[in-house]
């Protein structure tokens, strides 16, 4: 069996010696080629699980391991940080360069990509979130969603194993969430790029090969997102909702209709619809 692309044995992680731990004895593995979504209400410690992956953190007890190299260990650093990128919530924030082309070149000139490398890197990484034709625009003249795509496109030039986007549509409309949710698939499906997507919209998360849910700095629940959001009144103890769908499914079966409350998505509802058609 191939070992964990990511690897989070026992971590606890405190932000001060005597502050409470923010995570606690958290133990998760990723497989390569995983889309995992990171849900958990605000404090719940996923956003500190995005940089012990990174290596931005260290943890505190506990080992975290990317691709069998230990965060911990200063000599894999920058090599760590190069094959785990990381996407945050402002795009405004990692937006570096007056154009767009040297926004992407950016992070490769950081890491000493050989100049005569970065222009097919650039063009490569622009086409993969379908920004090519903005490549000699201003940055600040973009939407959230572009600008957010400009940031992924950025990490894709240094050719990473793993994304990590933490909750990198936070600040986004609905389009511009829809866009860059479905670039990141793409990635994942065409490319094998390992994705951990942390969101507080639970229908971000129904397109995930797998969920995990955190709560008080521990693993809570980890399945398929089938699994994980059937469980509507465990999921709302920790302070979460499920997706749209379940949750209107679920009204539904408790007035008695015959509807199969397992509902995620649009499509499933619709099929659902036409079942009952079907029987009435």
């Amino acid at each position: 069996m191939a070992a964990p692309h990511i690897q989070l044995d026992h971590v606890t992680y405190r932000y001060s010696p005597e502050a409470p731990p923010a995570v606690r004895d958290f133990t998760l593995h990723i497989a390569r080629g995983e889309f995992v979504a990171l849900l958990g209400h605000n404090g719940s410690g996923k956003s500190t699980v995005a940089k012990l992956i990174n290596g931005l953190y260290q943890p505190s007890e506990g080992t975290v391991l990317l691709s069998g190299m230990d965060t911990a260990d200063a000599q894999y650093t920058w090599d760590i940080r190069r094959r785990a990128g990381m996407v945050f919530q402002n795009p405004d924030n990692q937006i570096v360069g007056t154009r767009v082309e040297d926004d992407v070149a950016f992070g490769m000139e950081n890491i000493g990509v050989p100049a005569d490398e970065m222009p097919g890197r650039i063009a490569q990484a622009l086409a993969a979130v379908n920004m090519t034709a903005f490549a000699d625009r201003a940055p600040h003249l973009l939407s959230g969603g572009q600008k957010q795509r400009v940031a992924i496109a950025g990490i894709l030039a240094m050719q990473p194993e793993a994304l990590i986007l933490d909750e990198a549509t936070a600040m986004l409309d609905p389009s511009g969430r829809r866009d860059v949710l479905e670039t990141v698939r793409h990635l994942n499906e065409e490319q094998g790029i390992t994705v951990v997507w942390i969101t507080h919209f639970m229908e971000e998360a129904v397109p995930a090969g797998r969920v995990v849910v955190m709560h008080g700095g521990e693993l809570a629940m980890d399945g398929t997102p089938r699994e994980v959001f059937s469980q509507v009144d465990r999921i709302r103890s920790y302070r979460l909702d499920v997706p749209p769908m379940t949750r209107l499914a679920a009204d539904l079966a408790g007035r008695g209709i015959g509807i199969n409350p397992n509902v995620l998505s649009i499509d499933d509802m619709l099929e659902e619809v036409v079942r009952l058609a079907h029987h009435c």
